[in-house]
């Protein structure tokens, strides 16, 4: 049989240890914390008569005949669900980075079933699940069409899942914020929770999964073809778009199962093949019960771990959040040992761009732009009494209020661009941004242990606390890309591990039911509401200080793209340079995420927005990106405050649903857009 060499480790001799000692030393792990779970449930002992013949009297032997054991099960059906999927969308891509977490699939599916609960309930008459398979299917769906023409590199088909997945999850937030009597309990559910009541989930996922699992041993052959290149495939005497289709459609139907029964539970499907393969598994059907077998030996470690971890600080934990915070470091673990494809060539295009007079004369229409914007933003507003202009001067006029907010949100925009911009030049990386490597992640994981930890925190300590947590998320992924030699498929998977670490860590916090998470959330969808004059100054002489510093940090964003030798040739300071870049980025991130939350796309958009133009020289560039961050926002801000009036819609969940359709339309016309 074929085998794919995508995930192969770099290793010369043969694996000390296979697939299967990890799967036992994960179920150890697992028995210990199923042992000492039933245990605190049932000190006397009788676990078995307790599950198989519980007496009704008694809570524990309910609690343990119809909460703990039918929840062991289900961690170890979604756990190989997902592992497998993770494995298939692996083979048949040919990328060892796919996985329903990275393409989309699982934010698709959480996103459709959200939707169909407020707007269609009638289609949940037919099974959930055919609702989140429908929501998984358009995901995967918009990737590939997306990717097409790049012949499914991996650089670009990951990009495209990411902003997918960036787009459903914003949406699904919004459904959340506006429906919340009717979503309730879906924000602890999207998370991942395996919590239950009775058999029903397990016996709903047990014959579905086992008739996709039966298909895709159908698919064996087909599936170790998909891992040769299409041409020999083709060769054998096997049609590779039917056989992508299929596989495709099994690793979609594994995963809409687990979301439809228990919410999304991200890591599995892409740390379970990874580390299947790292142990040895080569053969195609071996690499596939492998990656099965961790999967659900893995999933049920953590969810046992979750429950000691309940029993014993109080409160509900999400499982989904808490598997990323055991996967992400796997995942940076197994960073250095990926073999991975050949690059895309998705490289940076820093050229001399258009002409000075050029260059001024398309930033100066977008300060027009942006002037003309602000303008409408503040004057125009929907009110009681329908659409009315606010003039300056009245006291009566909304002016006072709408103007704080729409200058907020454009200093936000701008420090956002201004950060996505320079990481971009920093590490010669096109998809490089405050949202993709982490970096935003890393600011709003710093502002949440300071709201635990401290009793009072102002401006000052947020600022200082949101800067120190993106400068560790910066200096983690400069050091791991570091140690892949700059490549951009470990730099993006490192930011998804970093991002996914740090926003696991913050849903759990936020499903500790502490009142600090309810402000914690509404501030990480990026609402400006209640910004006043005071603090929409303070963000002014930030972006106006930032667009100051620019100048002086020229000359380094035009070498050290170069690469180090060429940078220390040219007498560039490489360490300083790069140290004091990462510093900027890092406080204009933590800034522009104390204004409009970790959730907006401006870093990623603005950038290649400003290169589109023809600006590719670094000033230029740098501020032509600040210009379009800038209108986003403030676009942004206008219809979160006027569409569904009187209701607010957060500022950075618009920016995120305007700027992911902006840069699929980039991504579907150039599939490198610099």
């Amino acid at each position: 049989m074929a085998e794919t060499a995508l995930a192969r480790p770099r290793l010369q001799a043969p694996p000390r240890f296979g697939p299967a000692l990890l799967v036992l030393a994960l179920c150890a792990a697992a028995l210990a914390g199923t042992w000492a779970n039933v245990s605190a449930l049932l000190p006397r002992g009788g676990w078995w008569a307790a599950i198989v013949a519980p007496d009704h009297s008694r809570p524990a032997d309910m609690l343990a005949a119809y909460s703990l054991a039918p929840r062991l099960v289900v961690s170890l059906l979604a756990g190989a669900a997902l592992g497998l999927a993770g494995a298939i969308l692996q083979q048949v891509l040919r990328n060892p980075i796919a996985s329903p977490t990275t393409l989309g699939i699982e934010a698709g599916a959480n996103l459709a079933l959200s939707a169909a609960l407020i707007w269609a309930p009638g289609f949940l008459a037919f099974g959930r699940e055919w609702v989140t398979l429908a929501g998984g299917l358009i995901a995967i769906g918009a990737v590939l069409l997306l990717s097409r023409r790049s012949g499914f590199a991996p650089l670009v088909v990951i990009l495209a899942g990411m902003v997918v997945g960036l787009y459903c999850a914003s949406f699904a937030a919004l459904l959340t914020l506006f429906e919340s009597h009717y979503l309730a309990g879906l924000f602890l559910w999207g998370a991942g929770s395996l919590s239950q009541q009775d058999w029903g989930e397990a016996i709903f996922l047990a014959p579905r999964l086992a008739v996709v699992a039966l298909a895709a041993l159908l698919l064996l052959r087909p599936l170790a073809l998909l891992g040769m290149d299409d041409a020999q495939t083709r060769s054998l005497g096997l049609s590779v778009a039917v056989a992508r289709l299929g596989a495709l459609l099994a690793a979609v139907a594994l995963t809409a199962l687990v979301v439809a029964s228990v919410g999304c539970i991200g890591f599995i499907g892409l740390a379970a093949p990874g580390l299947a393969r790292i142990c040895g598994a080569r053969r195609i059907g071996h690499w596939l019960l492998s990656s099965a077998l961790v999967g659900a030996s893995l999933l049920w470690a953590t969810d046992q771990a979750v429950q000691l971890a309940a029993s014993a600080y109080g409160g509900t934990i999400p499982t989904g959040a808490v598997t990323a915070l055991f996967g992400a470091p796997l995942l940076l673990w197994m960073i250095p040992r990926l073999r991975l494809p050949p690059g895309s060539g998705w490289n940076l295009s820093l050229g001399s761009g258009t002409g000075s007079r050029r260059t001024v004369l398309c930033l100066a229409v977008l300060g027009a732009l942006l002037l003309l914007a602000l303008l409408l933003s503040s004057l125009l507003g929907r009110g009681l009494e329908g659409w009315s202009l606010a003039l300056p001067g009245d006291p009566a006029s909304p002016w006072a209020l709408r103007l704080p907010r729409a200058v907020s949100a454009l200093s936000g925009g701008v420090l956002l661009a201004v950060a996505g911009c320079m990481l971009q030049r920093l590490t010669a990386n096109p998809m490089a941004s405050p949202e993709v490597m982490g970096v935003s992640a890393g600011a709003a994981g710093g502002l949440t242990v300071a709201l635990f930890l401290l009793a009072e925190v102002g401006r000052v300590e947020q600022t200082l606390a949101a800067s120190l947590g993106a400068f560790l998320a910066l200096l983690v992924l400069l050091l791991l890309g570091r140690m892949s030699r700059g490549n951009p498929e470990r730099v993006i998977l490192a930011g998804i591990a970093v991002g996914a670490l740090l926003d696991a860590f913050v849903s759990v916090l936020l499903a500790s039911g502490d009142p600090r998470a309810v402000l914690l959330f509404n501030w990480m969808t990026g609402s400006t509401y209640g910004i006043g004059t005071s603090a929409a100054a303070i963000s002014v002489f930030g972006a106006l200080g930032l667009l100051a510093l620019l100048p002086l940090v020229r000359r380094w964003l035009d070498v050290l793209p170069l690469g180090e030798e060429a940078s220390r040739a040219l007498g560039m300071p490489v360490t300083l340079g790069r140290m004091a870049l990462l510093v900027v980025a890092a406080v204009a991130t933590a800034l522009a995420t104390l204004l409009v939350g970790p959730l907006s796309f401006v870093g990623l958009v603005a950038p290649h927005a400003a290169r589109l133009l023809g600006l590719r020289r670094p000033l230029g560039e740098l501020y032509g990106a600040a210009l379009v961050g800038a209108l986003i926002m403030v676009a942004a801000d206008f219809l979160g405050r006027n569409l569904a009036f009187p209701w607010q819609m957060p500022a950075g969940l618009i920016a995120s649903m305007i700027g992911a359709p902006a840069f699929l339309w980039l991504l579907s016309r150039k599939q490198a857009v610099a």
